[in-house]
């Protein structure tokens, strides 16, 4: 199992130390409690004859050691991991000491040793955990022939069948060994989860800024408009009005250019973002899934499109909803084509009256085939065949996953198939037509006759 992975994407409470000491010393009264009552019930009441003193000393030993954690840091510190690994090895080594008072590996209690393994494996990276388990391995060994006998007040010995203690020591290795992986491999999955999810939000919530601002933008060339045609129109009357001040006059010309030039800046600015527009947040299908793989255009592979109706379909060509979740995500699936096409990406879009569905294949080495199961799986990375420039934490396809599956698309991973080139990766997403197609209205964009694929 590798060591949990670090990333600045987590939020700070999530990064660098992450034990709290209140959890620690919780769980350490918890302890301090139950070792005593169990003690002094063994004495007092199952008439076991124990050690009692010296046992009160070392439960006082772990109380003394948890009051004085208490008054050194505040409830909230969270503790590096050589000090938590410091902290579960002193209670181990307590656990063991007060074992060896009280009968060893014949003592039931014995099984508390998975405690501080079970602890490591969900707070701990690997090796510390491994070291946890190790030791707790090494004693219960030990206390299998080291440790004082177990004997009632009668005198009689209180000890297991050699046979039992030998099924006891190799139900608690195997239960260290479980209890240890499970919690480790539960713990590292829901940190990668959280770490993805995390990644997917900030991913979308950008996407959204973005679109916010070429709204601001579009609004500011609409607004400015008038302003900086008056300002042309004064400057072309002064310019006349001045024609014997040729120093003038060319201020005037000037002024009146540099309002030109406002007005061409602004209305690039607007057409770049008129999808920002409320009457432009719906468009065709294949301008929306163009408009997401525009980034991507000018990195090598050549972007093939084909959009058409299913042979007899019947209905009108799709508008979709420039969704940034739809528009993200398919931009992610188009970059990792791009990353690892050798020379071409194929788009295809088809539709009938109840479904839509996209094609993204590329002409690359595909997919691994022991990784097509796990595909959309956040951190999986493969970077066998992809262009120097492509960096990440194998998000990507997480993230479109996660997001396009928002819109409503069901997604398929595959390697090429006969119809298309016969190898290179294959994304087939697919969307009820109610899921992502804008409802009519008079703010409707004409949609561009059928294209022939490319």
């Amino acid at each position: 199992m590798p060591d949990r992975p670090t990333s600045t994407l987590l939020p700070p409470e999530l990064m660098g130390p992450r034990v709290r000491l209140r959890t620690l010393v919780n769980l350490r009264w918890l302890a301090v409690l139950g070792q005593g009552i169990a003690v002094i019930v063994a004495e007092t009441a199952l008439g076991i004859a124990v050690p009692l003193w010296p046992c009160l000393a070392v439960i006082g030993a772990l109380a003394a050691a948890n009051f004085a954690a208490q008054q050194l840091y505040p409830a909230n510190h969270r503790m590096g991991e050589r000090a938590a690994l410091g902290v579960l090895l002193f209670d181990l080594a307590q656990l063991g000491l007060l074992l060896a008072l009280t009968g060893g590996l014949h003592n039931p209690f014995a099984l508390l040793v998975l405690g501080p393994v079970t602890l490591a494996a969900t707070t701990l990276s690997i090796r510390a955990t491994a070291i946890v388990a190790a030791l707790a391995l090494v004693a219960i060994s030990l206390l299998g022939g080291y440790h004082l006998p177990l004997t009632s007040h009668a005198g009689a010995v209180l000890a297991l069948p050699p046979l039992h203690l030998v099924g006891f020591w190799t139900a608690i290795v195997l239960a260290v060994a479980l209890f240890a992986g499970f919690a480790f491999r539960m713990t590292l999955e829901t940190e990668r989860a959280t770490r993805a999810l995390l990644a997917t939000q900030t991913a979308l919530a950008r996407e959204q800024k973005l679109q916010d601002l070429g709204g601001i933008v579009a609004a500011a060339a609409h607004e400015l408009g008038t302003p900086l045609a008056t300002i042309k129109l004064v400057s072309a009357e002064l310019e006349e009005e001045l024609a014997g001040d040729a120093a003038l006059r060319d201020d005037a010309a000037l002024i009146r250019a540099q309002a030109d030039r406002c007005r061409d800046i602004l209305r690039a600015m607007g057409r770049a973002h008129a999808e920002d527009d409320p009457q432009m947040r719906a468009a065709p299908l294949e301008t929306v899934v163009e408009e997401a793989a525009a980034p991507h255009a000018d990195r090598g592979p050549a972007i093939l499109y084909d959009f058409a109706p299913e042979p007899g379909a019947p209905g009108p060509r799709p508008r979709v909803r420039r969704a940034p979740e739809l528009i993200h995500g398919l931009r992610n699936i188009v970059q990792n084509a791009v990353d690892f096409a050798d020379e071409t990406v194929r788009i295809e879009g088809r539709w009938d009256a109840g479904a839509i569905r996209l094609r993204i294949e590329d002409d690359g080495p595909g997919y691994p085939t022991e990784m097509l199961q796990d595909l959309g799986d956040p951190f999986l990375r493969d970077r066998l065949g992809r262009r120097p420039e492509s960096e990440g934490m194998g998000l990507g396809l997480f993230i479109a996953k996660t997001l396009l599956e928002r819109t409503g698309a069901r997604i398929a991973f595959a390697n090429g198939r006969p119809r298309g080139s016969g190898r290179g990766a294959v994304v087939e997403l697919s969307w009820p037509r109610a899921r992502i197609e804008a409802r009519p209205g008079p703010d409707a964009i004409a949609a561009p006759a059928p294209a022939p694929a490319t």
